[in-house]
């Protein structure tokens, strides 16, 4: 697979981790791969908590020239300083925070495994778009985003798509050739040495 083909990282933070000991986890692994966005994408609802995250992840991650969204917290993007933010809810609302951020801000939209809200994330300016889990978890109800939905869309939609979600060495082989970008996560921080666990997970792309 050419550099031109292969799809570009995207890393995902986990829902919940010590502020003290991640920072350095992400610049471990972005000293070591070629990453394009990193999304905090913390469970909590405690503002100052997320705020502190924020900050601490923006400056590993814009020392290093890469990107960082947050998952659903619009109104925090400005304030924090960050590149964009991530919608959960499929296209529903692109349209408002689009308008409400600008053009220079990244919108992507998760869009389970429905390639109708994919289509209408994108109609509505997403900057790319979501589909996952990819592989099998026991989470959610089961249904996953198959080889075929990526295919389609790799030859029919030119918004850059994401495969996450349970990925493994056979999907990434599987996937490589008709995904702009792999959101990577729980695969590698659940390890001792995410770096070295992200290097296996994407051992196929050459």
């Amino acid at each position: 697979m050419s550099e031109i083909d292969r799809p570009q990282l995207y890393l995902i933070t986990p829902p919940e981790f010590d502020l003290d000991v991640f920072p350095q986890r992400l610049a471990a692994v972005l000293d070591t791969a070629e990453v394009a966005c990193v999304r905090l994408a913390l469970a909590s609802r405690d503002e100052d908590r997320v705020a502190r995250a924020a900050d601490a992840l923006r400056e590993v991650a814009h020392a290093r020239d890469v990107a960082l969204v947050i998952e659903k917290h619009v109104l925090l993007v400005e304030r924090l300083g960050l590149d964009g933010v991530h919608l959960t809810d499929g296209s529903r609302s692109i349209r408002k925070v689009r308008k409400d951020l600008g053009d220079e801000a990244i919108v992507g939209a998760f869009c389970g495994t429905t390639r109708h809200e994919g289509l209408s994330a994108g109609e509505a300016g997403a900057d790319y778009v979501a589909f996952g889990p990819v592989g099998e978890t026991p989470l959610g109800d089961g249904s996953r985003a198959e080889l075929e939905l990526f295919q389609w869309w790799s030859e029919m939609v030119e918004v850059p798509v994401v495969a996450e979600g349970a990925l493994s060495v056979a999907l990434v082989e599987k996937l490589g050739p008709v995904t702009d970008f792999f959101g990577v996560g729980e695969e590698i921080w659940n390890t001792e040495d995410a770096a070295a666990a992200l290097k296996a997970l994407l051992a196929p792309l050459g």
